[in-house]
């Protein structure tokens, strides 16, 4: 197979339980990332502009729901398709 090219069973390969679980946890990541973030009281900069913490509340708020939203939907798909 060259480069480009899917693979003939790219859909038994990518179904939306596997979707929702690598979405779910990528959420799930950074809902870690910004808790952590307020525990620990590492300090953000970005081109000279420290980021204040409050940042972090509605970011792991916003990304923990979305992380959940994504098992739920991963606990009631489909296992294969077709």
């Amino acid at each position: 197979m060259e480069a480009g090219q899917n693979p003939s069973n790219w859909r038994r390969l990518l179904n939306q339980k596997t979707y929702f679980l690598s979405c779910g946890t990528v959420f799930f990541v950074v809902a870690v990332a910004h808790l952590a973030r307020l525990i620990f009281g590492w300090k953000i900069a970005i081109a000279g502009w420290t980021i204040p913490h409050w940042i972090s509340i509605p970011g792991f708020i916003v990304s923990g729901v979305l992380s959940v939203w994504g098992f739920v939907l991963a606990s009631r798909a489909k296992a294969t398709a077709e």
